[in-house]
């Protein structure tokens, strides 16, 4: 600012009251108390929500005096109980009570700390406790498993039982007689059997060979004269070859899937065209017969489908077909009465494989369960109970005496069972 520039002065003006300010000072005074009393009731309001005045010290330190205690006694009571020092024997008991047998970075000695303390908490007979809770369970499912019972069957199942006791026992008593014939001979002569039979298995070679099909050969069966061979392949044809020239005799058309397993009925003419001769099943659940000089099946049995029949073969006497079914059961078809008489269950899993005794009065089947079961014709009941293996059974078969079976399964073994 230079000394030329004026300076201009601005007079303050007075502020000039009129009256008393008692009646302003009374009102800001009657404010204040009210604002005073709003204040003092909203903290009296507050204050009887919060915590109480007097805390009940006397009884919290009761209830943590009780809980010591018991903690102690809980202490003393598994200080007394007595724990294995078997790892496998605590391992063991933990699982009994359905506690985890490892923690992570435990070791033996802390686990059994943890097993003390569990029992010390639920008890020293807490283990016998859950061990007979679980016996009585298993107990009481074995029994409902365990429980027979019994329907009313169709009166075409006893005839086929009556026929087949009829059929049966005659033979029996043949082959018996035979066995009892074959105890005269003098052992020496059995021992020179028994080498010329031996030379004879082990001068065995091929004697022809044959391209069956384009697809894998899956089953085979010779006829009782062994003059013809029926295979069967996973293209779903099955054909008749020629023994020993092994020319296509005859070629049957219709399965649209694998083929699972073939036979040839016992007793079958091939002059007689319009009979069954053969027959077989695939994946799929059919099962159909053949005759000879014609491609079609005479009859097919689709009363296992959707299910797969695995394998399938003829009683002795040619009447009824039996039938290896994956529902878990076997079937028993009478050709005469045309139509299904038995379907047996008592597997657990599929059934895999069927073959009959020489005599017709029994029949042996294998599963997936890895047992196999000797069922007699006549009664319905199944008389024997093979067990032994450790894998699926997948082939089962009579020897010509009667009474030796073999059982092969998937555990790489044959296990041969005789004393029928």
């Amino acid at each position: 600012m230079s000394d030329e520039d004026e300076v201009v002065y601005v007079k303050r003006q007075k502020t000039i009251h009129y009256g008393t300010l008692e009646e302003t000072m009374e009102n800001r005074m009657r404010h204040a108390k009210n604002e005073t009393e709003t204040s003092t009731t909203s903290n009296a309001t507050s204050s009887n929500t919060q915590i109480p005045e007097y805390f009940d010290i006397e009884g919290e330190i009761e209830k943590d005096k009780t809980a010591l205690l018991e903690e102690f006694e809980r202490k003393k009571k598994a200080r007394q109980i007595n724990v294995s020092t078997d790892d496998a024997e605590i391992k063991k008991s933990l699982r009994q009570l359905n506690e985890p047998i490892c923690l992570f970075g435990e070791g033996p000695a802390d686990r059994r700390i943890r097993l003390r303390e569990l029992l010390s908490m639920m008890g020293d007979n807490a283990i016998s406790k859950r061990t007979d809770d679980d016996e009585k369970k298993t107990t009481k499912e074995s029994q409902d498993t365990n429980q027979t019972w019994f329907h009313e069957a169709p009166d075409t199942l006893r005839i086929a039982r009556l026929w087949i006791a009829d059929y049966s026992l005659p033979r029996a008593k043949k082959r018996l007689e035979e066995a009892k014939e074959q105890t005269n001979i003098p052992s020496a002569t059995k021992a020179s059997r028994i080498v010329e039979l031996q030379k004879k298995i082990q001068a065995l070679m091929p004697q022809c060979s044959q391209v069956g099909d384009a697809r894998p050969i899956s089953a085979c069966n010779f006829n009782e004269e062994s003059t013809l061979l029926l295979v069967g392949s996973w293209s779903g044809l099955c054909k008749v070859w020629s023994v020993p020239d092994c020319e296509l005799v005859q070629t049957l058309r219709g399965h649209n899937t694998q083929i699972g397993g073939v036979a040839f009925r016992n007793a079958s003419s091939t002059d007689r065209f319009s009979e069954v001769s053969m027959a077989s099943c695939s994946t799929d659940g059919m099962v159909k017969l053949w005759s000879f000089k014609s491609e079609e099946s005479v009859a097919d049995i689709n009363g296992h489908m959707p299910h797969r029949v695995s394998k399938l073969a003829f009683h002795p006497s040619g009447r009824f077909l039996g039938t290896a079914c994956y529902d878990a059961s076997w079937r028993l078809w009478d050709l005469e009465q045309k139509q299904e008489v038995l379907h047996q269950e008592g597997h657990t899993k599929s059934v895999h494989a069927i073959a009959f005794q020489n005599d017709g009065s029994v029949v042996l089947t294998g599963a997936l369960d890895g047992f196999g079961r000797v069922w007699d014709l006549r009664t319905g009941r199944c008389i024997m109970f093979l067990d032994g293996h450790m894998g699926n059974i997948y082939a089962v078969d009579f020897s010509s005496n009667g009474y030796h079976m073999i059982t092969g399964s998937e555990d790489h073994s044959c296990k041969a069972r005789f004393n029928f």
